[in-house]
């Protein structure tokens, strides 16, 4: 991770292509194409990568999550739940349609907590989004089996976890709807793309819709379309899906790579007794874009993430003093600082957020350090990152 550090042929074929083609817009212009259509075909071929009936390019991974939610239904005093360790789009996207987001506790997966779920539904909850932080997953079965009793939509933000399974699945698969982003750190990009995958056909004709200004898309007019609905524009373009489609071929070379990088590093550094492993679920494996582990206390952790920051060990971060990641931090959302008036019912979902504590979730993220995978190391650069880190994280533990 990520996907543009292995740019090749593949990419710029399918990028010219689209160039010479002369038609960047997904929608429209057909004699113009001469048969090209690249954002079907990633679509077609994302299909069989996650082993879902239905996706739908978007534009982004937070428009990803924002038209998953819209294509179920959820809307103005909506409460969504989500974990308190994301990226701050989980709650933009949310409270773009005009939805509240009720944060929980994470578990020692990094993912949201199914007892904290569980405590935090009311008669307003809607949906439930697990963030599948970093490579992995949190307790998919349990999180899944509460929604069904409650009778609540079940998301999978996978945006940072595709390549990842859970029960031999495809993360993003099990939900009712899942949720990518193909950014331009993702583990395979279009510069910038996402897309929503589902089984559930009324979601997947909400979402291509939704996506695109209410547009039915039937016929071959695209003037004489209907609108069903509204709509907004959350499309990609040919030129993001072009280079999408090269990489999703190389997905399992990827895969392949990450896990080899991951698991020299992780055998040196599980050597030390004092450091232990975020958990994965009985039955799952992660992507290995990530490297996550837990140091005993929050100053040993940050004493270690300062260490690596001055020996040049990049890409590793203590997501505790994070800006964007964590809950902490947040206080623009804290706060309620908005360019146009929020809606009364989101203010006050939000007014708990200026008080609330989450000691839970601080354990964890306190003493984690989160090591990004690149492919492009060298094996000797891997193998020599991986004994700096462990002298560093010898040294913090002795201080």
């Amino acid at each position: 991770m990520p996907g543009f550090e292995l740019f090749g042929d593949l990419e710029r074929k399918e990028v010219n292509d689209v160039l010479d083609n002369g038609v960047l817009m997904r929608y429209g212009f057909d004699g113009m194409r001469n048969g090209h259509w690249k954002a079907k075909a990633l679509e077609a071929e994302l299909t069989k990568t996650f082993e879902t009936k239905h996706v739908q390019l978007v534009s982004s991974g937070t428009a990803a999550v924002s038209v998953a939610l819209a294509s179920a239904g959820v809307g103005a005093g909506d409460e969504v739940i989500m974990p308190t360790f994301t990226f701050v789009a989980s709650f933009e996207a949310i409270m773009m349609l005009g939805a509240i987001p009720v944060l929980v506790d994470i578990d020692d997966t990094l993912a949201i907590d199914p007892k904290a779920v569980e405590a935090a539904i009311t008669p307003k909850t809607k949906a439930v989004m697990m963030v599948q932080m970093c490579g992995s997953m949190g307790d998919l079965n349990t999180v899944q089996s509460i929604c069904e009793k409650h009778d609540l939509i079940f998301v999978e933000d996978a945006c940072q976890a595709i390549g990842g399974t859970y029960d031999g699945k495809p993360l993003g698969s099990i939900g009712d709807l899942g949720c990518f982003s193909f950014d331009f750190v993702k583990t395979i990009t279009c510069g910038e793309g996402g897309a929503v995958i589902t089984n559930n056909s009324d979601y997947y004709l909400n979402a291509d819709h939704y996506s695109d200004h209410g547009h039915d898309h039937e016929g071959n007019d695209r003037g004489a379309e209907t609108h069903p609905f509204l709509g907004y524009n959350f499309r990609i373009s040919e030129l993001n899906a072009a280079v999408g489609l090269a990489q999703v071929k190389r997905l399992p070379e990827f895969i392949g790579i990450q896990k080899k990088h991951y698991t020299i590093i992780r055998n040196a550094i599980s050597q030390i007794p004092e450091v232990t492993f975020r958990t994965v679920p009985a039955g799952g494996e992660e992507s290995y874009a990530f490297l996550n582990f837990f140091l005993p206390d929050l100053e040993i952790a940050r004493k270690v993430s300062k260490g690596f920051k001055d020996n040049g060990i990049d890409v590793c971060f203590h997501y505790y003093d994070n800006n964007w990641h964590y809950i902490r931090k947040w206080e623009h959302l804290k706060n309620k600082k908005s360019l146009f008036p929020l809606s009364a019912e989101i203010k006050q979902g939000l007014e708990n957020l200026k008080h609330q504590t989450f000691e839970q979730s601080d354990y964890f993220i306190g003493r984690n350090i989160s090591c990004l995978i690149k492919m492009s190391w060298t094996e000797n650069e891997v193998a020599k990152r991986a004994e700096n880190m462990v002298s560093i994280i010898k040294d913090a533990l002795k201080s």
